[in-house]
């Protein structure tokens, strides 16, 4: 029984690779955090279902030029091969519309949504609004610069900062020219400040 258990358990994760391998691509090109075991499983099963459903709309005409062409019979591992890229290739996709937004700022015209594909308000904004930013800090001192890096979420991550000085009480700034920049822990920014004008 064990071993019967174990045989079917390592079946159904061969079956289920090109939706883990769609899902690792996804997760390795864009800045959404990976959700939790079960939620995974149930991604690898969609992303599975849509490798397999695309298999065949590859399969038929790879079979039409091996007709005037033949390389080699279509087998299983023609079918492994043919999944992995097409598992890559998905979630390629889908990291390219997650990290533009183009599939929901389209159905957000059609108000269809408000949501957008980023992985929070905070990374939305940050990542649109492209500009010198203010860091106010739970300590009261500001520090201006360019986000060059920034966290997914307002509690976790650093902030790396290009170009930095510091903002006083009075208004006048302390020019840092020596550094790079600077890396700030999110939990100590209280907000952010945009500058456009600067």
């Amino acid at each position: 029984m064990p071993e019967e258990l174990g045989t079917e358990t390592v079946a159904l994760l061969a079956y289920l690779l090109p939706g883990f391998l769609a899902a690792m691509v996804f997760y390795g090109f864009t800045s959404h955090p990976k959700p939790g075991q079960f939620e995974r499983v149930i991604q690898a099963l969609v992303l599975t279902f849509l490798v397999q459903a695309g298999l065949p709309l590859v399969r038929w005409p790879l079979e039409l030029v091996g007709s005037y062409w033949p390389l080699r019979e279509w087998d299983a591992s023609s079918d492994a091969l043919v999944s992995a890229g097409l598992a890559i290739l998905l979630g390629g996709v889908l990291a390219h519309f997650a990290n533009t937004d183009k599939a929901y700022a389209w159905l957000r015209r059609r108000g269809l949504t408000s949501r957008t594909s980023h992985p929070s308000e905070w990374y939305c904004v940050l990542s649109q609004k492209v500009m010198f930013v203010i860091l106010h800090l739970d300590d009261g001192r500001r520090l201006y610069g360019w986000p060059k890096e920034w966290p997914i979420e307002p509690d976790k991550g650093q902030f790396y900062i290009m170009l930095p000085c510091w903002i006083k009480e009075d208004e006048t700034q302390v020019d840092l020219p020596e550094l790079d920049g600077i890396l700030i822990h999110a939990k100590n920014v209280r907000w952010v400040e945009f500058r456009p004008d600067t």
